[in-house]
């Protein structure tokens, strides 16, 4: 993995605090899901959806959730977008 350096820390931390229509919330939970850190991907993809991110119609397919997939959290999450099983 590559060395996260200052100033990715200081864009990450940018990225959290400017939820523009909330499509940055998508953002930082892939982050947090590439980062293997699956509680704060998930809780993130709640405040998106919450906020009805344009982002999350890509959820079932977007491949960097791929590790997720088998969290209830993320599954009851598809469910309730009313995505098929």
């Amino acid at each position: 993995m590559q060395r996260v350096t200052t100033d990715s820390r200081f864009r990450f931390r940018r990225l959290k605090t400017s939820l523009d229509g909330l499509c940055n919330a998508v953002s930082v939970a892939r982050i947090y899901a590439a980062l293997g850190k699956k509680d704060e991907a998930l809780r993130w993809l709640e405040i998106a959806y919450k906020g009805r991110a344009p982002f999350m119609v890509f959820l079932k397919t977007e491949p960097r959730f791929d590790d997720l997939r088998c969290d209830p959290r993320f599954e009851d999450l598809l469910r309730r977008m009313n995505f098929p099983p």
